[in-house]
Protein backbone atom coordinates (compact mmCIF):
# COMPACT_ATOMS: atom_id res chain seq x y z
CA UNK A 1 0.00 0.00 0.00
CA UNK A 2 2.81 2.39 0.94
CA UNK A 3 4.53 1.58 -2.33
CA UNK A 4 1.39 2.42 -4.31
CA UNK A 5 1.05 5.74 -2.45
CA UNK A 6 4.68 6.57 -3.23
CA UNK A 7 4.16 5.75 -6.90
CA UNK A 8 1.04 7.92 -7.05
CA UNK A 9 2.85 10.75 -5.26
CA UNK A 10 5.73 10.45 -7.74
CA UNK A 11 3.35 10.55 -10.69
CA UNK A 12 1.64 13.66 -9.26
CA UNK A 13 4.99 15.42 -8.76
CA UNK A 14 6.07 14.62 -12.32
CA UNK A 15 2.68 15.78 -13.64
CA UNK A 16 2.95 19.07 -11.73
CA UNK A 17 6.49 19.67 -13.02
CA UNK A 18 5.36 18.89 -16.57
CA UNK A 19 2.41 21.27 -16.18
CA UNK A 20 4.65 24.06 -14.92
CA UNK A 21 7.03 23.53 -17.87
CA UNK A 22 4.14 23.55 -20.36
CA UNK A 23 2.60 26.67 -18.81
CA UNK A 24 5.99 28.42 -18.77
CA UNK A 25 6.59 27.63 -22.43
CA UNK A 26 3.06 28.75 -23.26
CA UNK A 27 3.49 32.03 -21.37
CA UNK A 28 6.79 32.72 -23.15
CA UNK A 29 5.29 32.03 -26.56
CA UNK A 30 2.18 34.10 -25.75
CA UNK A 31 4.29 37.15 -24.83
CA UNK A 32 6.58 36.75 -27.86
CA UNK A 33 3.65 36.32 -30.23
CA UNK A 34 1.86 39.28 -28.65
CA UNK A 35 4.84 41.60 -29.16
CA UNK A 36 5.47 40.49 -32.74
CA UNK A 37 1.83 40.63 -33.86
CA UNK A 38 0.32 43.48 -31.84
CA UNK A 39 3.41 45.73 -32.03
CA UNK A 40 3.42 46.04 -35.85
CA UNK A 41 -0.32 46.76 -35.83
CA UNK A 42 0.37 49.80 -33.66
CA UNK A 43 3.63 51.15 -35.16
CA UNK A 44 3.19 49.91 -38.76
CA UNK A 45 6.80 48.75 -38.63
CA UNK A 46 8.43 45.41 -37.96
CA UNK A 47 8.82 44.43 -34.31
CA UNK A 48 10.91 41.42 -33.34
CA UNK A 49 11.76 39.65 -30.11
CA UNK A 50 14.36 36.87 -30.11
CA UNK A 51 13.35 35.19 -26.89
CA UNK A 52 11.12 35.49 -23.81
CA UNK A 53 11.85 33.78 -20.49
CA UNK A 54 9.26 34.25 -17.75
CA UNK A 55 8.75 32.02 -14.71
CA UNK A 56 5.13 30.91 -14.32
CA UNK A 57 5.66 30.64 -10.54
CA UNK A 58 7.23 34.03 -9.79
CA UNK A 59 6.16 35.95 -12.89
CA UNK A 60 9.66 37.43 -13.21
CA UNK A 61 11.66 37.12 -16.38
CA UNK A 62 13.27 38.88 -19.31
CA UNK A 63 12.78 39.88 -22.91
CA UNK A 64 15.79 39.22 -25.15
CA UNK A 65 16.82 40.77 -28.46
CA UNK A 66 14.13 43.38 -29.09
CA UNK A 67 14.10 45.32 -32.36
CA UNK A 68 11.69 48.01 -33.54
CA UNK A 69 12.18 48.44 -37.27
CA UNK A 70 12.14 51.65 -39.27
CA UNK A 71 9.35 52.79 -41.60
CA UNK A 72 9.79 52.41 -45.35
CA UNK A 73 12.19 54.89 -46.91
CA UNK A 74 14.72 54.91 -44.07
CA UNK A 75 18.11 53.27 -44.51
CA UNK A 76 19.22 52.51 -40.94
CA UNK A 77 18.36 48.94 -39.85
CA UNK A 78 16.30 49.79 -36.75
CA UNK A 79 14.73 52.60 -34.74
CA UNK A 80 15.13 51.07 -31.27
CA UNK A 81 16.83 47.93 -30.07
CA UNK A 82 18.03 46.41 -26.81
CA UNK A 83 19.67 43.19 -25.74
CA UNK A 84 17.62 42.45 -22.64
CA UNK A 85 14.88 43.93 -20.47
CA UNK A 86 13.66 42.58 -17.15
CA UNK A 87 9.91 42.18 -16.69
CA UNK A 88 7.50 41.08 -14.01
CA UNK A 89 3.98 39.76 -14.62
CA UNK A 90 1.27 38.50 -12.28
CA UNK A 91 0.95 34.97 -13.71
CA UNK A 92 -2.73 34.70 -12.87
CA UNK A 93 -3.55 37.81 -14.89
CA UNK A 94 -2.18 36.56 -18.23
CA UNK A 95 -5.46 34.98 -19.29
CA UNK A 96 -7.67 37.63 -17.64
CA UNK A 97 -9.23 40.77 -19.13
CA UNK A 98 -6.38 42.92 -17.78
CA UNK A 99 -2.77 41.73 -17.74
CA UNK A 100 -0.96 43.02 -14.65
CA UNK A 101 2.69 43.93 -15.37
CA UNK A 102 4.58 44.69 -12.16
CA UNK A 103 7.63 46.19 -13.85
CA UNK A 104 9.49 46.69 -17.11
CA UNK A 105 13.12 47.76 -16.91
CA UNK A 106 15.04 48.48 -20.13
CA UNK A 107 18.74 49.23 -19.62
CA UNK A 108 21.05 50.68 -22.28
CA UNK A 109 18.81 50.61 -25.36
CA UNK A 110 20.16 51.93 -28.67
CA UNK A 111 17.97 54.45 -30.49
CA UNK A 112 18.62 55.55 -34.07
CA UNK A 113 17.58 59.02 -35.19
CA UNK A 114 17.54 59.27 -38.99
CA UNK A 115 16.35 62.30 -40.94
CA UNK A 116 15.92 65.93 -39.97
CA UNK A 117 14.68 67.82 -36.94
CA UNK A 118 10.92 68.19 -36.74
CA UNK A 119 8.66 65.37 -37.96
CA UNK A 120 10.65 64.34 -41.05
CA UNK A 121 12.57 61.59 -39.32
CA UNK A 122 12.09 57.92 -38.54
CA UNK A 123 10.86 58.43 -34.97
CA UNK A 124 8.42 61.13 -36.07
CA UNK A 125 7.00 58.83 -38.75
CA UNK A 126 6.54 56.01 -36.25
CA UNK A 127 4.71 58.42 -33.94
CA UNK A 128 2.43 59.41 -36.84
CA UNK A 129 1.63 55.72 -37.32
CA UNK A 130 0.90 55.25 -33.61
CA UNK A 131 -1.30 58.36 -33.58
CA UNK A 132 -3.26 56.98 -36.52
CA UNK A 133 -3.76 53.65 -34.74
CA UNK A 134 -4.76 55.09 -31.37
CA UNK A 135 -6.78 57.98 -32.75
CA UNK A 136 -4.42 60.68 -31.51
CA UNK A 137 -5.76 60.59 -27.97
CA UNK A 138 -7.00 64.16 -28.17
CA UNK A 139 -10.54 63.22 -27.15
CA UNK A 140 -11.55 60.89 -24.31
CA UNK A 141 -13.22 57.58 -25.09
CA UNK A 142 -16.94 57.52 -24.43
CA UNK A 143 -19.74 55.01 -24.77
CA UNK A 144 -20.91 56.79 -27.94
CA UNK A 145 -17.40 57.16 -29.30
CA UNK A 146 -15.34 54.00 -28.88
CA UNK A 147 -11.59 53.83 -29.13
CA UNK A 148 -10.27 53.86 -32.69
CA UNK A 149 -7.89 50.98 -32.05
CA UNK A 150 -8.90 48.02 -34.25
CA UNK A 151 -11.25 45.70 -32.40
CA UNK A 152 -9.70 42.33 -31.72
CA UNK A 153 -6.32 43.50 -33.01
CA UNK A 154 -4.60 43.18 -29.64
CA UNK A 155 -3.84 46.91 -29.59
CA UNK A 156 -6.84 47.28 -27.27
CA UNK A 157 -5.65 44.63 -24.79
CA UNK A 158 -6.02 46.05 -21.28
CA UNK A 159 -2.87 46.34 -19.19
CA UNK A 160 -1.78 47.56 -15.79
CA UNK A 161 1.86 48.57 -15.55
CA UNK A 162 3.12 49.45 -12.08
CA UNK A 163 6.60 50.60 -13.10
CA UNK A 164 8.22 51.25 -16.51
CA UNK A 165 11.84 52.41 -16.73
CA UNK A 166 14.16 53.14 -19.67
CA UNK A 167 17.66 53.96 -18.46
CA UNK A 168 21.04 54.61 -20.09
CA UNK A 169 19.65 55.09 -23.60
CA UNK A 170 22.07 56.14 -26.36
CA UNK A 171 20.97 57.80 -29.59
CA UNK A 172 22.92 57.23 -32.80
CA UNK A 173 22.30 60.23 -35.06
CA UNK A 174 22.19 59.87 -38.84
CA UNK A 175 21.69 63.26 -40.54
CA UNK A 176 22.75 64.47 -43.99
CA UNK A 177 23.88 67.80 -42.53
CA UNK A 178 26.53 65.97 -40.49
CA UNK A 179 28.29 64.91 -43.70
CA UNK A 180 28.79 61.33 -42.58
CA UNK A 181 30.14 62.35 -39.17
CA UNK A 182 29.20 59.87 -36.41
CA UNK A 183 27.28 61.43 -33.56
CA UNK A 184 26.02 59.66 -30.44
CA UNK A 185 24.11 61.40 -27.64
CA UNK A 186 22.49 60.32 -24.39
CA UNK A 187 18.96 60.98 -23.19
CA UNK A 188 17.68 61.18 -19.59
CA UNK A 189 15.95 58.24 -17.91
CA UNK A 190 12.31 57.80 -18.87
CA UNK A 191 10.13 56.58 -16.00
CA UNK A 192 6.42 55.90 -15.68
CA UNK A 193 4.52 54.46 -12.76
CA UNK A 194 0.96 53.39 -11.91
CA UNK A 195 -0.24 53.13 -15.49
CA UNK A 196 -3.70 51.64 -15.91
CA UNK A 197 -4.43 51.14 -12.23
CA UNK A 198 -8.16 51.77 -12.72
CA UNK A 199 -10.66 49.18 -13.88
CA UNK A 200 -10.29 50.25 -17.54
CA UNK A 201 -6.52 49.82 -17.44
CA UNK A 202 -4.34 51.16 -20.24
CA UNK A 203 -4.40 49.58 -23.70
CA UNK A 204 -1.31 48.25 -25.46
CA UNK A 205 -1.75 51.02 -28.04
CA UNK A 206 -1.97 53.74 -25.40
CA UNK A 207 1.08 52.39 -23.58
CA UNK A 208 3.10 52.27 -26.81
CA UNK A 209 2.07 55.83 -27.63
CA UNK A 210 2.98 57.10 -24.16
CA UNK A 211 6.42 55.50 -24.14
CA UNK A 212 7.38 56.30 -27.74
CA UNK A 213 6.12 59.88 -27.41
CA UNK A 214 8.48 60.48 -24.49
CA UNK A 215 11.37 58.71 -26.25
CA UNK A 216 10.76 60.88 -29.32
CA UNK A 217 10.58 64.11 -27.30
CA UNK A 218 13.78 63.42 -25.33
CA UNK A 219 15.61 62.31 -28.47
CA UNK A 220 14.67 65.49 -30.36
CA UNK A 221 15.87 67.66 -27.47
CA UNK A 222 19.19 65.81 -27.27
CA UNK A 223 19.78 65.91 -31.04
CA UNK A 224 18.88 69.62 -31.28
CA UNK A 225 21.34 70.46 -28.51
CA UNK A 226 24.09 68.32 -30.04
CA UNK A 227 23.65 69.90 -33.50
CA UNK A 228 23.58 73.37 -31.96
CA UNK A 229 26.79 72.64 -30.01
CA UNK A 230 28.48 71.37 -33.18
CA UNK A 231 27.49 74.55 -35.01
CA UNK A 232 28.87 76.71 -32.21
CA UNK A 233 32.13 74.73 -32.18
CA UNK A 234 32.49 75.15 -35.94
CA UNK A 235 31.90 78.91 -35.66
CA UNK A 236 34.45 79.21 -32.86
CA UNK A 237 37.02 77.27 -34.92
CA UNK A 238 36.47 79.53 -37.92
CA UNK A 239 36.86 82.64 -35.77
CA UNK A 240 40.00 81.21 -34.20
CA UNK A 241 41.52 80.50 -37.61
CA UNK A 242 40.56 83.85 -39.12
CA UNK A 243 42.91 86.82 -39.37
CA UNK A 244 42.42 89.91 -37.21
CA UNK A 245 40.90 91.83 -40.14
CA UNK A 246 38.48 88.96 -40.88
CA UNK A 247 37.47 88.76 -37.22
CA UNK A 248 36.80 92.49 -37.17
CA UNK A 249 34.73 92.13 -40.34
CA UNK A 250 32.70 89.32 -38.76
CA UNK A 251 32.11 91.39 -35.63
CA UNK A 252 31.10 94.39 -37.73
CA UNK A 253 28.69 92.30 -39.80
CA UNK A 254 27.20 90.80 -36.64
CA UNK A 255 26.76 94.28 -35.13
CA UNK A 256 25.16 95.48 -38.38
CA UNK A 257 22.61 92.64 -38.30
CA UNK A 258 21.85 93.46 -34.66
CA UNK A 259 21.32 97.14 -35.49
CA UNK A 260 19.05 96.16 -38.39
CA UNK A 261 16.82 94.14 -36.05
CA UNK A 262 16.74 97.06 -33.60
CA UNK A 263 15.51 99.41 -36.35
CA UNK A 264 12.71 96.99 -37.25
CA UNK A 265 11.44 96.85 -33.65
Amino acid sequence: MKKIILIIAGVVVVAVIALVVILTLSLDSLVKKGVETVGPQITKTEMKLDKVSISILSGSGALHGFTLGNPEGYKTPSAIQFGEASVGVRPGSVLSDKIHVTHVKVLGPEITFEGSLGTKNNLGKIMENVEATTGGGAEPKTADKPASEPAGSGASQKLQVDDFLISGAKVNVSMTMLGGKALTVSIPDIHFSNLGNGPEGITAGELTKKVLSQVNAETLKAVEKAVSDLGKQATDLLKGAASEETTKALDKATKGIGDLFKKKQ
